[in-house]
């Protein structure tokens, strides 16, 4: 996800009236450049004719860091329903094309200010990175993979070079099974990066370059014939490539007690890979050490 650096816009561009004709102008492709804030609203709406006003005060003094789009919904029902907007006024924010944060009703200007800080990288937003970042990594965890996106979205709207972060979205489009953006992703990080997970991703995706096989049929095969190495070392790199380190682990461990020297220890080596792709501190690498251990010195 990158972001341009455009200097400030003149005061006439930063606030505009949208439509569903020129909201792929306006908005989408828009904020593929700075955020964009859109104000779902109407003339009948009381609370718009609040909150309005409190939006462009904010925007305006944000010195051209985000944009903001006013919709009538009235006018323009198009995008409103296909962004479930069931109650204005309605806020969206939205970065490279996506929204990434919003709220309902005629908030607070405290909470107005917040809003854009988290967007433009303002006062508070490192404490926000923090608490995104678990956000996002609870979300991985529990396989809401549009909640993570959209947490380490958010992130990267508030600190664009975030390591962490891009790692995250890689990680994202890697659960989704769409290696090739995971890579684009991950691409964004330093190539010398020493962040531990940009490390954890690069490491996955080589070991997803190497998966020959659906785990399925490879495991099938393994039952066969237990003592195929070669057969197992493919299970174990499917199992690595769809994210089941702890799987992959097993088999090569499996494989390193029946012949440590099998292939020229490829198994050994592979066992560092997955380790590294899961994390060297996590509870499988951990574990996958230990059990290294006793299988080589016990």
């Amino acid at each position: 996800m990158t972001f341009a650096d455009p200097s400030a816009p003149p005061p006439s561009d930063l606030i505009k009236d949208g439509s569903d004709a020129s909201f792929m102008q306006d908005v989408i492709e828009a904020s593929k450049s700075q955020p964009v804030i859109v104000d779902f609203w109407a003339t009948w709406c009381g609370p718009c004719r609040t909150l309005g006003p409190l939006l462009e005060k904010n925007v305006r003094a944000a010195g051209g860091k985000v944009k903001m789009v006013k919709i009538d919904v009235d006018a323009n029902p198009a995008f409103a329903g296909q962004l479930r907007v069931q109650s204005i006024p309605t806020v969206y924010a939205f970065v490279n094309g996506q929204p990434v944060d919003g709220f309902q009703g005629a908030v607070p200007e405290s909470q107005i200010k917040a809003f854009i800080d988290r967007l433009t990288g303002g006062a508070g937003a490192n404490a926000d990175v923090e608490q995104l970042l678990q956000l996002g990594e609870e979300s991985l965890k529990l396989q809401d993979l549009g909640g993570a996106a959209q947490a380490f979205a958010q992130v990267l709207t508030l600190d664009r070079a975030n390591e962490t972060a891009i790692a995250g979205m890689a990680r994202v489009y890697l659960a989704d099974g769409d290696a090739e953006q995971a890579l684009q992703t991950i691409a964004m990080a330093p190539a010398d990066s020493k962040n531990a997970a940009v490390q954890a991703v690069r490491a996955q995706l080589s070991l997803a370059s190497k998966a020959t096989g659906p785990a399925n049929e490879l495991a099938a095969k393994v039952e066969a014939n237990p003592s195929d190495h070669a057969a197992r070392f493919e299970l174990a790199q499917s199992y690595a490539a769809s994210g089941d380190f702890g799987e992959a682990v097993n088999q090569l461990l499996k494989i390193i007690e029946a012949d440590r020297e099998w292939n020229e220890q490829a198994a050994r080596r592979e066992l560092l890979t997955v380790f590294e792709a899961a994390g060297t501190m996590s509870d499988v690498s951990k574990d996958g050490r230990r059990r290294l251990s006793s299988i080589l010195f016990g």
